[in-house]
């Protein structure tokens, strides 16, 4: 029996994603199991198993489509042998509800004469297109929106009885037993209502600036799926979360002969191979600054104050299209080599979209060097829901005062971003003292 392949959900906030390439094609065997499709989300491509075998018999979402909702069948799977349908299966629906609705909007329409629709005097948006006029998705198949094209049946009016709402076959066919009101009657008496939305725009609130028109030449990129998670999620940061910034200077010198004296002793091949960074030896040190002092480790919720039995820390990785944060889980319980084969790692797999969301979703505290780039100073938004990300810029060449005597160290500014609610001024001082000692004395990150 024919069965629809689906858009899945490879995350819990997953909407929508984008159908990057099939692996297989039409024709091709399919064992559960089997790698059959690439899949983009908003933070990272992955790779789609099947779940039944047959054969793939037809694709229905080519390679590249763009914001398919999640559920929305993508191919149909076929047994051996079996013919291939025109159209995906209309999923399993109970009839009866969808033709008693049917009837009952057709007698609320019948004894009242009066050409204007019940809804108000907005207009519906036509039949086919996936959004009402209030830009709210409309949920449906293809094959619902084309049939209610060519029927001139309004979307809006219907009530879905698929997955999750979703309009299907059965209900465009029970509405046309059922007499309910074609699109384009709806949208007659509405006309009017249509030159509003065409006129200049509102005035902005008081207080607010109207934004430029853009009248210099210029070429518009449209926003990719990260991109546009990532602005939002900034946004509420910023908006909802009261930051509060710590900043100290702390020498380096030590941890550098640290990391030369560990690297001299690597093994330079194998699987056991590793090279240390800077980068690696600060987060060991900010895990274990945050096991010294848990209360860092923490999350500020309308219920209470989340306190994380682990130390889960976000590395903030810089890939063409944003910024992704691949977790070291438990790093506080990690060697050094453990902790940079594991970054070399998830590093290498973010820059290719190659992340499983348990690998960048979750942590506890984050951290963003951006040290290489020769940057001094700089504050880091911080990652909600966590309450602290550490800013760590380069180290520099400095001169310091040593016993009363100038001298020359190698210096690198860290600031320490915390959420107001979660760590007051003087906790955040504290932790950042704590991780500088370390830093400075680094022997410490050995044990």
């Amino acid at each position: 029996m024919a069965t629809n392949i689906l858009m899945p959900a490879l995350s819990p906030t997953m909407t929508e994603g984008t159908l990057a390439r099939w692996l297989k094609k039409e024709g091709d065997s399919i064992k559960a199991g089997d790698v059959i499709a690439e899949i983009e989300t908003d933070k990272a491509t992955m790779e789609v198993e099947a779940v039944d075998e047959g054969v793939l018999g037809k694709i229905l979402v080519a390679d590249g489509s763009a914001n398919i909702a999640v559920n929305e069948p993508i191919a149909i799977l076929v047994e051996e042998g079996e013919a291939v349908p025109a159209a995906p299966a209309a999923a399993p629906a109970p009839q009866p509800p969808a033709q008693k609705q049917a009837p009952q909007k057709t007698e609320v329409a019948s004894p009242t004469p009066k050409t204007e629709p019940a809804p108000g005097p907005k207009a519906p948006a036509p039949a086919g297109n996936g959004h009402d006029t209030s830009g709210e998705r409309i949920f449906a198949s293809p094959l619902a929106r084309r049939m209610a094209r060519q029927a001139g049946i309004d979307l809006r009016s219907l009530k879905g009885s698929g997955p999750n709402g979703r309009i299907i076959r059965a209900d465009i066919e029970a509405a046309r037993k059922g007499g309910v009101a074609p699109a384009a009657e709806a949208r007659a008496p509405a006309a009017p209502a249509v030159a509003p939305a065409v006129a200049p725009p509102s005035a902005p609130p008081l207080g607010q600036a109207a934004a430029p028109a853009i009248t210099a030449p210029h070429k518009l990129v449209p926003h990719t799926s990260m991109r546009k998670v990532i602005a939002r999620r900034l946004s509420e940061a910023k908006a909802t979360i009261p930051h509060f910034y710590v900043s100290m200077d702390i020498e380096i010198d030590a941890l550098i002969d640290l990391m030369k004296q560990l690297n001299a002793k690597a093994p330079k091949e194998g699987p056991g191979a590793y090279a240390i960074t800077i980068n690696d030896l600060v987060i060991k040190a900010a895990a274990a600054t945050l096991r010294e002092m848990p209360t860092v480790n923490a999350s500020w919720t309308d219920d209470g104050m989340v306190f994380y039995d682990d130390v889960d820390v976000s590395v903030a990785v810089a890939i063409p299209d944003g910024l992704i944060t691949p977790i070291i889980r438990k790093a506080d319980q990690k060697g050094l080599a453990t902790i940079s084969r594991e970054m070399k790692d998830l590093a290498g797999r973010a820059r290719a979209g190659k992340l499983k969301p348990e690998e960048f979703q979750g942590g506890g505290f984050s951290i963003s060097n951006m040290g290489m780039f020769g940057v001094t100073e700089f504050a880091a938004v911080i990652n909600p829901p966590q309450g602290a990300i550490l800013a760590v810029a380069a180290g520099q060449k400095r001169p310091v005062v040593k016993n009363d005597a100038l001298a020359i160290a190698t210096v690198m500014t860290c600031t320490l971003s915390v959420d107001h609610r979660v760590v007051d001024g003087a906790l955040g001082a504290q932790w950042l003292r704590a991780f500088k000692r370390l830093v400075e004395d680094p022997l410490g990150l050995l044990l």
